[in-house]
């Protein structure tokens, strides 16, 4: 057992959530070398890196995967999920696309909301896998009012809320380090015996700690409240990549020293060797007969017919999957022949068989394309 002391340096979870329009977005993009999974599209006047908007709930969980391998290329220090309830909106249609199901509601019992939450889970798994590796997560989300009642206490009064279905918001708001609300600053005033008058409304502002009136928490001892800006909050936010480990020489290498005259030297010998091994590159190129256009068929992805609906689409492109290998695979199940076209496939077949059940399918086109014949 190993037992340690003293604060731990990590990658930074955070949650922002608000009404429509104050910035969360904005606001998100201001964290460091940033990359957008954006789910409604509301990144479209920044200038941030991002990926192609995710069609389908197996789309926005590959995107999170890949980043978790090619982060290192990649070069970002912050992944933003942008927005949480859009992305639950994806999750409910995968849920019920699988079992054929036109609502959450359909489960009955509760039931549908159960397996939301578990679902919603593998994506906090995955974003929590992303922190390990040192890079910050954002996720943002929309505010609505809601109704509460308070066990111990007569009546009920309105607070905001994550605008996420009952058993979703409670997980994002345990998952992260900071949950911060944004909101406009509202002041009001009494004008009569009976009547008030809301003023301001123009100054936004984020709060940190947690109010009759919504949800927030930090562990870093932040102001109870603060204007929203990223500079607020800047000084939490480290740089917490992984440092690369210089690899430990051998005992039986000597190092040695390089003089300047030396380091031009080979700086020139290395030039020239390019240069070389590129022209006889072209030479070789050059050599080799052109093929014939009609001797193999292209078998690349391209562009997909317009036929093939755009969560299918976007997962096909994405993996380099082809109409063929759809169908292949489609046939080998036996629910179609081979030689359907996939405008010919049931709509929902394609929802819940092929888009729900995405990881399956692609496993069965990679064992294919592994035969040797």
């Amino acid at each position: 057992m190993n037992i340690t002391s003293g604060k731990i340096k990590t990658a930074q979870k955070v949650v922002v959530y608000g009404p429509e329009g104050i910035g969360k977005s904005t606001f998100a993009s201001k964290f460091p070398k940033p990359v957008f999974i954006d789910t409604e599209g509301s990144t479209k006047k920044l200038n941030v890196s991002r990926f192609d908007r995710p069609s389908s709930w197996q789309m926005l969980l590959d995107e999170v995967e890949y980043v978790g391998k090619n982060y290192k290329s990649l070069d970002i220090k912050t992944l933003v999920i942008d927005t949480a309830d859009w992305a639950e909106k994806l999750c409910v249609n995968h849920i019920c696309a699988k079992v054929k199901k036109t609502g959450i509601e359909d489960f009955g019992y509760g039931k549908g909301y159960v397996y939301l939450a578990e679902e919603f889970g593998r994506l906090l798994n995955r974003l929590e896998d992303i922190v390990e590796l040192g890079i910050n997560v954002v996720v943002t989300a929309h505010a609505q009012m809601r109704k509460f009642e308070q066990p111990d206490e007569m009546g009920s009064y309105d607070r905001w809320e994550l605008k996420l279905e009952k058993k979703t918001a409670p997980l994002l708001k345990e998952w992260a380090d900071t949950l911060l609300f944004a909101n406009y600053k509202t002041l009001v005033t009494r004008i009569d015996d009976n009547k008030y008058k809301a003023q301001g409304g123009q100054n936004r502002v984020m709060y940190t700690t947690h109010n009759a009136c919504y949800d927030a928490k930090n562990r870093d001892d932040l102001p109870d409240v603060l204007p929203f800006d990223y500079m607020q909050i800047a000084h939490l936010i480290d740089d917490t990549q992984p440092e690369e480990k210089p690899e430990p020489q051998s005992k039986t290498q000597k190092s040695t020293s390089v003089t300047a005259p030396q380091k031009q030297e080979q700086h020139k010998d290395e030039t020239k060797k390019q240069k070389t091994d590129e022209l006889d590159t072209i030479v070789e190129t050059e050599k080799e007969p052109k093929q014939a256009t009609t001797s193999v068929p292209d078998k690349s992805v391209g562009k997909l017919p317009e036929y093939i609906p755009k969560a299918l689409a976007d997962l096909m492109t994405a993996n380099d999957v082809t109409e063929d290998d759809i169908r292949l695979v489609v046939a080998q199940k036996g629910y179609y022949p081979e030689d359907t076209s996939i405008a010919n496939y049931d709509p929902e077949f394609i929802e819940g068989c092929l888009v729900g059940a995405w990881d399956k399918v692609y496993r069965i086109i990679m064992t294919n394309k592994d035969l040797p014949f």
